[in-house]
C-alpha cells in the first residue's frame, strides 16, 4: 500500500464564516479539533439570550447552505489572544478579537446574508468546549484528497478541498477508500482517531469557495457517478496525541 500521509489539517473558528489552513494540532480523546467551530452565529429564529448554549441543528445559524456566498469566507484566527481576522472578496474585511468585538462582527457579516432569512442575532459558544457541526457528535471530518480529485475529473473541473470544509485530508489512499475504513482506528502523529460513519453532504458545497458563486453541482455529480451524495467520513478521537502536516498515518489493527 502507498504510504498514507495527512495533508491538510483545517479548522473553522466560526461556523460557516472562513476555513484556516494550519500545521499542526494537539487532538484530544473524544473532542472536536480545537477550535474548529468554537463560534457560531444564531439567526433571529433561534431566540436565544445565552452567550454560551448546547448544540443545535444547523438550520438555526448562519450558514453557507442558505447563503452561498459565506463560503467565499476566508479566516486567520490565533487561538492564543481571540485575535480574529475574516476577508470576502465583495467586502472590505473584519478585524477584531472574539468575543469582545461579537457587534462588530454581526455589523460586518450583514450584507452577505439574504433579508429574506432570519437576520443574524448572536454569536455564540457551545457549551463544554464542542463544537457547532451539523451533528451532535465530537467528530472529525476526514477527507481523501484522491476521492476530491476523482469527482473533479467526473465534473469536468478542479475541486477546492474548501468546498467541503473538512478538518484533515489525507493522501495516499485510492479514491472512496475512505469508506472502506468505517470501524478501523488510524494513528496519525501520536493521535489514534476511529472511522466511524460517512458524511452526506449539502448544497453548501457547489458554492465555489474562491468566489461564493453557484460553481459545479456537486450533489448530481455523485449521485450520477457513484449513487449517492456522501464525501468524506466522520472519525472520532479515541486517543490524545499530536498531529502535523506530513505526518505518517497508521491503519490499525
Amino acid at each position: 500500500m502507498t504510504q498514507i500521509r495527512l495533508a491538510h489539517i483545517v479548522r473553522h473558528p466560526i461556523k460557516s464564516l472562513g476555513w484556516q489552513e494550519i500545521q499542526r494540532a494537539a487532538l484530544t480523546q473524544g473532542r472536536p479539533l480545537p477550535f474548529d467551530r468554537y463560534w457560531a452565529v444564531a439567526t433571529k429564529a433561534l431566540g436565544v439570550t445565552a452567550d454560551v448554549i448546547p448544540w443545535q441543528p444547523k438550520n438555526r445559524f448562519v450558514r453557507g447552505a442558505a447563503e452561498g456566498r459565506l463560503q467565499a469566507i476566508r479566516a486567520e484566527f490565533d487561538e492564543t489572544t481571540g485575535a480574529i481576522t475574516l476577508s470576502h472578496p465583495e467586502c472590505d474585511g473584519f478585524s477584531g478579537t472574539l468575543p469582545r468585538d461579537k457587534a462588530a462582527l454581526l455589523e460586518w457579516l450583514s450584507p452577505l446574508w439574504p433579508d429574506t432569512r432570519p437576520a443574524p442575532s448572536r454569536l455564540v459558544t457551545r457549551d463544554e468546549g464542542g463544537a457547532f457541526a451539523d451533528v451532535n457528535q465530537p467528530y472529525l471530518a476526514i477527507l481523501n484528497t484522491a476521492t476530491n480529485t476523482e469527482l473533479g475529473q467526473h465534473m469536468g473541473q478542479t475541486l477546492s478541498i474548501h468546498r467541503w470544509r473538512a478538518n484533515l485530508w489525507l493522501d495516499g489512499l485510492s479514491p472512496w477508500a475512505e469508506f472502506d475504513l468505517i470501524g478501523r482506528t488510524l494513528q496519525i502523529g501520536t493521535a489514534r482517531v476511529k472511522i466511524e460513519t460517512r458524511i452526506t453532504r449539502c448544497v453548501a458545497t457547489t458554492f465555489d469557495p474562491d468566489t461564493g458563486a453557484k460553481n459545479g453541482d456537486t450533489l448530481a455529480a455523485l449521485q450520477d457517478g457513484w449513487g449517492h451524495q456522501d464525501f468524506g467520513v466522520y472519525a472520532r478521537v479515541v486517543g490524545s496525541g499530536q498531529i502535523a502536516i506530513d505526518d505518517k498515518v497508521t491503519l490499525l489493527p
